[in-house]
């Protein structure tokens, strides 16, 4: 098992690009914001090839947060993130 080096963080609060360039997805820490729903993770923007997808509860008090095994998740193009009314991603990237 390798590791990333040179790892950085991204913020979103709202569906959008939230990096843009070729990276490796390597974690993410979700908030619901309290509504349920999903967060899809697509490469190439808003109609890209979806790479992750999880569902999120509405309970606002509990974010949550997920390790990539290995080198992550590569993303060719750009990360591009769905994400539920009020919820919020943070990802780490390298």
């Amino acid at each position: 098992m390798s590791t990333l080096t040179n790892v950085f963080s991204a913020h979103a609060d709202a569906t959008g690009t939230i990096y843009a360039g070729a990276t490796n997805l390597a974690g993410y820490q979700a908030l619901s914001g309290g509504t349920a729903g999903e967060v899809i993770f697509r490469d190439g923007g808003s109609g890209g090839t979806v790479l992750l997808k999880f569902n999120i509860p509405a309970n606002t008090n509990n974010p949550f947060a997920n390790i990539i095994p290995g080198n992550g998740i590569r993303f060719n193009t750009n990360i591009h993130v769905t994400l539920p009314t009020a919820a919020a991603v943070t990802i780490f990237c390298g």
